[in-house]
């Protein structure tokens, strides 16, 4: 397994961590952002976080490995890949997660949901919900970067790469943060 420093320099290298002032995904705002493309799009350092995640849940007795979209259906590929089990997207249709494209789960499967950059966990959730109306079950979440605060979990959480990083609701910014013009580099409206 990897160090957390050598974690953090294999994300610092690859211009995965960004800073000054952006509105997260979730709405929030925050100095620091995690552009998880510079690691997606880097096979080295997105396999290296992943095996992080495999040697995790490797003694689980998991039938499959999910992701949403977009991110988290490429994690799901290459944990799934390590791990030799089948990867499941989630996809959202009418602004629901679900499984597409006729995929189906035999009754009780077990799962791990993977994500890319975790900061509320809505994203973990509504894939849950998508796994068990498709009749499967979720027995452990897993995100490469896990930036929540002191959040409280249904399942077990693992972070390849835990960073304090504090965010703002919108109404409640620091001046110095209030300072700096804010970007929108997410991908989910908030």
């Amino acid at each position: 397994m990897s160090s957390a420093a050598s974690l953090g320099e294999l994300l610092e290298s690859s211009g995965a961590i960004l800073h000054g002032h952006f509105i997260l995904t979730s709405g929030r705002h925050s100095d620091v952002y995690f552009e998880k493309f510079r690691v997606l799009e880097n096979p080295g350092v997105l396999s290296a976080l992943c095996a992080e995640i495999a040697e995790r849940h490797r003694d689980l007795s998991l039938d499959f490995i999910a992701g949403p979209t977009t991110g988290g259906i490429i994690i799901a590929f290459e944990v799934a890949r390590q791990l030799g089990l089948p990867a499941v997207y989630i996809e959202t249709e009418v602004g629901k997660k679900t499984l597409r494209r006729n995929k189906t789960l035999p009754a009780g499967a077990v799962g791990l949901i993977v994500d890319d950059v975790l900061t509320t966990g809505r994203s973990l959730i509504e894939s849950r919900e998508a796994i068990e109306a498709a009749g499967g079950n979720v027995a452990a979440y897993a995100v490469l970067i896990d930036r929540s605060q002191n959040a409280e979990w249904d399942r077990p959480l693992f972070g390849a790469y835990r960073v304090e990083a504090v965010s703002y609701a919108a109404d409640d910014l620091p001046d110095w943060l209030a300072a700096i013009p804010a970007v929108k580099p997410g991908t989910r409206a908030a």
